[in-house]
C-alpha cells in the first residue's frame, strides 16, 4: 500500500465509563432541541458497549416521529452549535447527520485520533476535535432498528464483541485515507453481524404463542 502524507491512523482507546456520562449530558441537551418531534435518544456505536475499545467519539441516535420532521431539525441543531453535514442527505435521505466539536486549548496538544479534516470550521481560532456524532432518523426506519439491534447484540454476545475488538485493533495499525476508508474496511464484518443482530433482535421481540 502506498502511504501518502495525508494518510491517517485510527486510534482505538480502551473502554472508558466516562463515555456513558458524556452521552447522558448530550441527551439532556438534545431532548429540548428536538422536543416537537417526540425524540427518543439512544447511545449507539462502540462507546455504548461496556468493555469494547473504541474511537472516543460518542455516537448518538435520535429517533423522531415522522420523516417530515427532518426538514426543520437542522436549524435548532445548528443554533445550538452542532455542525450539519448536509452533503450526506443525497446518499441517506432518511437521515440528518451532525457533529459536535469540542474546542481544545492552544496550550494542549491534540489527541492522537485528530486529523486536519476534523479541525472544522476553519474560522475557529482554537483547535477543535469531534466529540460526538448525532444521527437523526425516523423511529419507523429500518436503520433505527439496525443500530439498536447491533448495539444490543454486541452487549449480549461476548465472542462477537471480542471478534469486533480484534478487528478494530488490527485495522488501527494501518494507514487510511480517511475515516470512511477505515469504516469500509469493517464493512464485511458489520454486514454479516448486523444481519444476525437484526434477526436476533426481532426474534426476541416476537411474542411466543
Amino acid at each position: 500500500m502506498v502511504i501518502h502524507k495525508n494518510d491517517m491512523k485510527v486510534t482505538i482507546e480502551p473502554y472508558n465509563p466516562e463515555w456513558s456520562k458524556q452521552f447522558e449530558a448530550f441527551k439532556k441537551e438534545l431532548l429540548p432541541l428536538l422536543k416537537p418531534a417526540g425524540p427518543v435518544i439512544e447511545h449507539i456505536g462502540s462507546t455504548s458497549v461496556t468493555g469494547l475499545a473504541a474511537k472516543p467519539i460518542i455516537d448518538i441516535l435520535a429517533g423522531i416521529k415522522t420523516e417530515k420532521d427532518l426538514d426543520w431539525i437542522p436549524q435548532p441543531m445548528m443554533r445550538a452549535g452542532y455542525i450539519y453535514y448536509e452533503k450526506y442527505n443525497m446518499e441517506m435521505p432518511y437521515r440528518r447527520f451532525f457533529v459536535k466539536l469540542s474546542v481544545s486549548p492552544q496550550s494542549l496538544s491534540l489527541p492522537l485520533h485528530i486529523r486536519k479534516e476534523d479541525l472544522i470550521p476553519p474560522a475557529l481560532t482554537a483547535p477543535t476535535y469531534r466529540q460526538a456524532h448525532i444521527h437523526v432518523l425516523p423511529l419507523s426506519s429500518k436503520h433505527w432498528t439496525r443500530h439498536i439491534a447491533f448495539r444490543d447484540y454486541l452487549r449480549a454476545h461476548l465472542q462477537v464483541k471480542t471478534d469486533y475488538q480484534r478487528l478494530k485493533e488490527k485495522l488501527s495499525t494501518r494507514e487510511w485515507e480517511d475515516g470512511n476508508a477505515y469504516n469500509k474496511a469493517k464493512g464485511a464484518f458489520l454486514k454479516t453481524e448486523e444481519s444476525k443482530a437484526v434477526n436476533w433482535y426481532h426474534s426476541r421481540s416476537t411474542p411466543a404463542f
